[in-house]
């Protein structure tokens, strides 16, 4: 299972301050999260997208420099399989950035995806008529329909400048709650909290939201 962070701002925010928290709390995380990570970020309303296969603790991130949005993934790979680059979030599309973090068994979707979190992506982007959040919420309700259990299913999804996220799990409340925090400029989710203050909030289980 995986670890994931966005953080949004009105302003711009150094990007390689958040990735230092970031690798740091993968690093530290009961589960290997090594099997590679990625970014996007936006820079003059354009995505820019960067994934490596090496551990997110050991990159350099000195050429990341500033944004208003950011969503990153490390990866801990179901079973050690598909450790390829190509198989790194955050998944784009051209219009939405995807992240997830969880473990889906007995999934009955038919769906294109080289893994099955990319599966995951565009099983709910079946249901988009324009609203992204509203695609999120029938599709995870449908999705509810289609698997025999859901050990867990932590989704960000990024429209443009809008955040949308939704929550759920059955197993370790204490691995897989999702925390968000409100911060002046910043609002921010993550798999665990990386500074430390009082301001971190726990995402309610089985909630769906924006940021």
């Amino acid at each position: 299972m995986c670890r994931l962070l966005c953080v949004k701002a009105e302003k711009e925010f150094s990007i390689s301050y958040h990735l230092r928290k970031f690798a740091e709390m993968a690093k530290t995380s009961r589960e290997y999260q090594g099997h590679g990570w990625g970014c996007a970020y936006l820079q003059d309303g354009v995505w820019k997208i960067y994934h490596s296969i090496i551990p997110v603790w050991e990159d350099d991130f000195r050429k990341f420099t500033k944004t208003t949005l950011l969503l990153t993934h490390a990866r801990s790979a179901f079973q050690n399989r598909g450790i390829k680059v190509e198989n790194n979030m955050p998944f784009y599309d051209g219009k939405y950035v995807f992240i997830f973090n969880g473990e889906l068994h007995g999934v009955r979707i038919n769906e294109s995806g080289r893994i099955g979190a990319e599966k995951l992506f565009n099983f709910i982007k079946r249901f988009d008529d324009g609203d992204m959040g509203e695609a999120l919420e029938t599709g995870i309700i449908c999705l509810k329909g289609k698997v025999k259990y859901i050990k867990a299913a932590n989704i960000i999804i990024a429209a443009g400048k809008q955040v949308y996220w939704a929550s759920l799990f059955n197993e370790n409340p204490e691995y897989f709650t999702m925390h968000c925090k409100k911060s002046g400029n910043l609002k921010i989710i993550a798999s665990a909290p990386y500074v430390n203050d009082n301001n971190w909030v726990k995402i309610t289980k089985g909630s769906i939201g924006e940021l």
